[in-house]
């Protein structure tokens, strides 16, 4: 069997080359190419149904990306030893693809589609989430599947000033700016990234170079679609519509929704269920002879809704719970509410809330995250829960969803920076929202921020969050600061942006329409600056800085750094000697080499056992000096001496002459073995390295009689 194979490339400035192939791998799906760039290889295929079921409204897309293991020659850790559920990594790429490529499918397809995006070489020099979105893209353009595409996303870092598109995990690692921009050649839709406190005219200036990289890898994707001969797309119906209904619903129910929004109701469940009401009302009128649709009905109910509310807000620049454009909600938070947390907070927001804690932990408590490009060790967790009560539902918990998975990380990645670099403890935060109407993973942001002070976490700067939303109908625009959830539905961006007083840490977007100008987004961005400093202005009357002390039930850390070469002596053989140490103080110790040293982590529940712990420690990286005076244990007894230790793993020779002035005739009657006496170290022999004590130089020395003459 011939083979069509079909190539493209993609030049960076920088030399490197990006390859798009299609027509070897995958051939009974309905498209798929293979995206390559250095040895990083990944394979996109799509397939979708030619008929929607019965009832859907929708599109039900499912978009899945894995990392293979022998991409990388690794074998999977645990039990089974194979690829198992996607990983929290994995599932942030999903979404990431999943962002930008949803909204271009027609609003009127709803087949049943999958995207499968799957890592089939490694390279550490590559990052593979920023070529994921463009290799569904390519699946996409060589298939019949409608989409309004193509799309690419790429990153762009910063590193000493310099943008970078695409960097290298190494350069990323230097980088102050990471963020990773999805487009289409006309428009921007989706922004995630996370920053160093940058300036919001910094964040548009890597907007800007993302988008003109991602217009040529559209062009390329163009290119691939004409040559494979795929830029007719099949033919569809999925909806039957009732024109007639629609009219009538229109015609009946546009003033009576107008009056309900003017209104302004800010209770959520009130202003639901006035809808509802007004729904249930219109459909009473009609009798089961009538035979009229309900489903179609809610369709064009919320059609009206969401139209009759846009107009409303563009023409009288008042939102649905009678707030003005840029106007926070009321903001109440308090901390210290969980008195066995080592830190928590609660804040609320309007009707959104979030109950946040803090625990600090050891270096042994640091998640080891294992992926196919290797492992890696975290020593900061966010974790974000969102149960079903907090909306009034109720449905089952099946823990954490790609929702949750993707705002707890917009969160990790908006408070991290803030923790310094030397912090000894390992910070696990846990946000459970109790309430939600907007935004609450910007609550979980402020939340966090106000847990961790409260647990006296020396944070650089708190950070707040703010979710900014728009309107638009071509000619006119309103930029709307704290959205909520009815706002985030009926309007045409979702923006989150979170940030200390000097600059932005994370943002999130998601933009739902096309043409956004460079000029809307400067005013959004300003926008969310003045509301989140307004938020920060409302924390720090609950606390400002972080607590100047841990509270009581908090775990005390002290570090010591030693030599290099004292790294075994404290650890021993196997293990002996600080295994030792913590059985005997209870205390939890961690030995790392950084740059050339060693860093002892001594963690303990009390200052005591600190204390102890670090006698021991300092005992045996101390240097014996000559002249010094120590405390010592007798280990053993001999006929011409006794050994002491005088440091911990350190014994030298106390001999029977230096035990006291006057002549010792035995050993036993002098020293018993166990007892605890000072001695001097009066000599080290240079050749064997072996102490030599003495204990009669603390005594005070007889004095000598004359002889009479």
């Amino acid at each position: 069997m011939s083979l069509n194979v079909i190539t493209k490339e993609i030049l960076l400035e920088d030399g490197r080359k990006i390859t798009i192939e299609t027509g070897k791998l995958a051939k009974q799906a309905h498209g798929s190419a293979v995206v390559r760039m250095g040895n990083a290889m990944l394979l996109a295929t799509v397939v979708s149904n030619y008929d929607a079921r019965e009832g859907v409204d929708f599109l039900p897309l499912s978009v899945d990306y894995q990392e293979k293991f022998a991409a990388n020659g690794r074998i999977p850790g645990g039990y089974l030893k194979r690829e198992g559920r996607l990983s929290d990594n994995e599932v942030l790429v999903c979404r990431l693809v999943d962002r930008v490529l949803r909204p271009l499918f027609p609003s009127d397809y709803h087949a049943e589609t999958q995207i499968l995006i799957s890592l089939i070489s490694a390279d550490k020099e590559v990052m593979p989430d920023a070529l994921a979105a463009l290799a569904a893209s390519a699946a996409l353009a060589v298939s019949d599947i409608p989409f309004d595409g193509p799309i690419s996303e790429v990153r762009v870092g910063r590193v000493n000033g310099q943008f970078i598109v695409n960097p290298s995990p190494a350069q990323l690692a230097e980088a102050d700016m990471d963020v990773m921009v999805g487009a289409s050649a006309e428009n921007i839709m989706m922004v995630e990234g996370e920053m160093k406190e940058a300036s919001e005219a910094e964040m548009l200036e890597a907007l800007k170079i993302a988008h003109d990289e991602i217009k040529r890898h559209c062009a390329a994707v163009k290119e691939l679609e004409v040559a494979a001969g795929k830029t007719a797309k099949r033919e569809y119906c999925h909806e039957t519509h009732d024109e007639a209904l629609r009219a009538k619903v229109n015609a009946e129910l546009t003033g009576k929704i107008a009056e309900l929004v003017k209104l302004r109701i800010s209770d959520k469940r009130e202003r639901t269920a006035a809808y509802a009401a007004l729904k249930d009302a219109f459909l009473a009128q009609f009798t089961e002879a009538d035979a009229v649709n309900k489903t179609l009905v809610g369709v064009y109910f919320h059609d009206l809704e969401k139209k009759v509310m846009r107009d409303i807000v563009l023409e009288e620049k008042i939102r649905l719970d009678g707030r003005k454009l840029d106007q926070i909600r009321n903001i109440w938070s308090e901390t210290d509410y969980l008195p066995s947390a080592h830190g928590s907070a609660v804040f609320t927001r309007g009707e959104t809330q979030s109950l946040t804690t803090v625990t600090l932990g050891t270096k042994l408590d640091e998640q080891m995250t294992d992926t196919v490009m290797g492992k890696s060790m975290n020593k900061f967790m966010l974790h974000y829960n969102f149960p079903a009560f907090s909306t009034g539902e109720a449905r089952p918990n099946r823990g954490p969803g790609r929702r949750e998975v993707g705002h707890g990380n917009l969160a990790f990645r908006a408070l991290k920076g803030m923790i310094p670099s030397d912090y000894p403890y390992t910070v696990r935060i846990v946000s459970d929202i109790l309430e939600s109407n907007g935004s609450s993973s910007m609550a979980t942001v402020c939340a966090g921020t106000l847990a961790m002070m409260d647990a006296g976490v020396n944070v650089k700067a708190p950070v707040s969050g703010i979710a900014m939303g728009l309107i638009s109908d071509g000619d006119r625009y309103v930029v709307l600061s704290d959205i909520l959830g009815d706002e985030d539905h009926l309007g045409d961006m979702d923006f989150k942006v979170t940030g200390t007083e000097k600059g932005i840490t994370a943002c999130q977007m998601d933009i739902k329409i096309d043409g956004l100008s460079y000029e809307i987004l400067t005013s959004a961005l300003e926008q969310a600056r003045q509301g989140r400093l307004h938020i920060l202005g409302e924390m720090n009357k609950t606390i400002s800085a972080p607590r100047a002390e841990l509270k009581d039930h908090t775990p005390r850390v002290e570090v010591l750094v030693i030599e290099k070469e004292m790294i075994g002596a404290v650890i021993g053989p196997g293990g002996k000697i600080i295994q030792e140490i913590q059985a005997s103080t209870g205390a939890t110790i961690t030995i790392e080499e950084i740059n050339g040293k060693g860093r002892v982590e001594i963690f303990g529940t009390s200052k005591d056992i600190i204390s102890a712990a670090v006698g021991r420690v300092k005992g045996i990286v101390m240097t014996p000096e000559i002249g010094e005076v120590y405390e010592g244990k007798v280990k053993s007894i001999m006929p011409y001496g006794a050994f002491v230790e005088f440091l911990p793993g350190k014994d030298g020779l106390l001999h029977i002459s230096e035990i006291k002035w006057s002549k010792v005739d035995k050993m036993e009657d002098v020293l018993e073995q166990g007892e605890i006496i000072k001695v001097k170290l009066i000599e080290v022999d240079q050749r064997t390295g072996k102490f030599k004590l003495s204990r009669k130089v603390l005594l005070p020395k007889p004095e000598v009689e004359e002889t009479q003459g």
